[in-house]
């Protein structure tokens, strides 16, 4: 992309967020890389590393975790939290969009905690977060300092097993979360998409239920989704939404 395609393809969509009067954002594991939490499916990504030979998709099932939950917690506690993290401008320009009333929620597959961290409020998370755990006996809440400072595995006072709140392999999605999600896509008049592939399903199917004015979408690579856009950026979310107003 050449300098001058570039400025007319950011000067469109300042446009759109300009216009926006009930904005969505739909994002993935690239809106959190720019703040050095690594993403699953790339070539530097967890799934591209063994963990003592076995898959990081075959350790985050929840089978694994039933199975071996002292392994599941090794890896949990060593590759997906990551509590240095901080919020870079994707994550503080959506924020700044939602205190100004344009941007009517946060649909994210991320469970970093990092947009409620920058100051966003009407968050949905699709995969849960890191920074909620619960008795998987008796319900009794755990923060992540809880689990990240425990060893083995982490169980509560009354003897059961902690589980973090995050959709592992072979859950499925809390139910009440998509609607909410579905319900602020249809309802919107911009749906902006930025750092997935859209390729992990259920997620990705989400866009089919927005039928607003403007559909953008922001990521690095090439999408399934691109032929539907009306604006495409491959470029790093953080780097497009630092220079928007």
């Amino acid at each position: 992309m050449n300098r001058h395609e570039q400025e007319r393809l950011y000067t469109r969509l300042q446009e759109i967020v300009s216009d926006a009067k009930q904005m969505v954002f739909f994002g993935g594991a690239g809106v959190s890389t720019e703040s050095g939490i690594p993403d699953f499916r790339s070539v530097d990504g967890l799934y591209s590393q063994k963990y003592h030979n076995i898959m990081p998709e075959e350790i985050i099932s929840h089978s694994y975790f039933v199975k071996h939950p002292t392994e599941f917690y090794e890896f949990y506690r060593d590759k997906m939290i990551c509590l240095d993290a901080k919020p870079n401008a994707a994550h503080k320009k959506l924020a700044e969009w939602e205190k100004r009333g344009i941007l009517k929620a946060v649909v994210t597959q991320n469970i970093d905690g990092l947009h409620q961290m920058a100051g966003s409020q009407n968050v949905y998370e699709l995969h849960g977060s890191i920074h909620r755990n619960y008795c998987q006996k008796c319900g009794k809440f755990f923060d992540v300092r809880y689990i990240l400072e425990s060893s083995g595995v982490p169980e509560c006072d009354c003897g059961g097993i902690i589980k973090p709140d995050v959709v592992l392999y072979e859950e499925g999605l809390d139910n009440q979360i998509i609607e909410k999600a579905v319900d602020a896509i249809s309802k919107a008049d911009v749906l902006i998409i930025g750092g997935t592939s859209l390729n992990v399903y259920p997620a990705a199917g989400f866009i089919r239920y927005f039928h607003g004015k403007h559909l953008v979408i922001i990521n690095r690579d090439a999408t399934p989704a691109d032929s539907m856009a009306e604006l495409c950026i491959h470029a790093k979310i953080g780097e497009v939404f630092s220079i928007l107003d």
